[in-house]
């Protein structure tokens, strides 16, 4: 039988390797889930001014961004906010290590995840959102590779960008043993992504570009284009010019 003093090691051990993997040091973890459990559930305008007020303490925020009760956070140092920024309910922000960045004015609708777990120390692991920009309901952004969102970009609910892919060439060895790969994605200005769009690793979508519900993205997408379908292909080109039937219906 193991003795108790391999037991109490394993225990420390298991105790550490958690608190690193939720926070850069024990007394952050400590001052961060103290913070939280104080008045992260807080509802209602007392809530919230709380914690514009509080928050400051563990992040770098700039100017008033709001948190409605019930989000969760990890790595609060690393969760850098512009001012006007919006984070819903249900929302989870996991920071490590290079951390998530929302621009000016952006928000962040219920239930999203914007996720940068890194155990594997990935040397581009981040997410960062430009100004005016929308990241809707249930949408999952996994940044392992990194994801840049420009400005203006709107996601509809339950899109999903995930920078990161599995390695599975070798059929003598496991998909989990073959590693991973990170390459990134890029989302210029003013794009439009519909619900449950999925945008695959190593993809950039052009500015001004339109990405159909439920496409799944696994190539560039040009500027000002339409794509949609599985896999995407681009629809159409965005020319400025009206159909007539179009133009007929905004009459009425």
């Amino acid at each position: 039988m193991p003795s108790n003093s391999n037991s109490d090691d394993n225990l420390i051990a298991g105790l550490d390797l958690y608190v690193r993997r939720q926070a850069s040091s024990w007394w952050r973890y400590t001052l961060e889930q103290v913070l939280f459990s104080l008045i992260g559930w807080v509802p209602t305008l007392v809530g919230i001014a709380l914690r514009v007020v509080l928050y400051r303490l563990v992040m770098p925020i700039r100017g008033v961004s709001i948190f409605e009760n019930g989000v969760r956070i990890r790595f609060a140092n690393n969760v850098h906010l512009g001012s006007g920024v919006y984070i819903d309910q249900a929302c989870y922000l996991h920071a490590c290590p290079q951390g998530i960045w929302i621009g000016d004015n952006s928000f962040v609708m219920h239930g999203a995840i914007l996720h940068v777990y890194n155990f594997r120390n990935l040397p581009h692991a981040f997410i960062r959102i430009g100004r005016d920009s929308l990241i809707g309901e249930y949408c999952i952004l996994r940044g392992q590779g990194g994801i840049s969102i420009g400005d203006r970009v709107y996601l509809a609910p339950q899109v999903q960008m995930l920078a990161v892919n599995h390695v599975f060439e070798n059929p003598e060895i496991p998909i989990i043993e073959q590693g991973i790969t990170c390459e990134g994605i890029t989302v210029e200005d003013d794009v439009w992504i519909g619900a449950g769009a999925v945008i695959t690793d190593g993809v950039t979508v052009g500015r001004g570009a339109v990405i159909a519900a439920g496409a799944v993205v696994t190539k560039d997408v040009p500027a000002h284009t339409v794509v949609g379908g599985i896999p995407a292909r681009v629809i159409k080109e965005i020319d400025g010019v009206r159909s007539d039937a179009s133009k007929q219906s905004r009459r009425y």
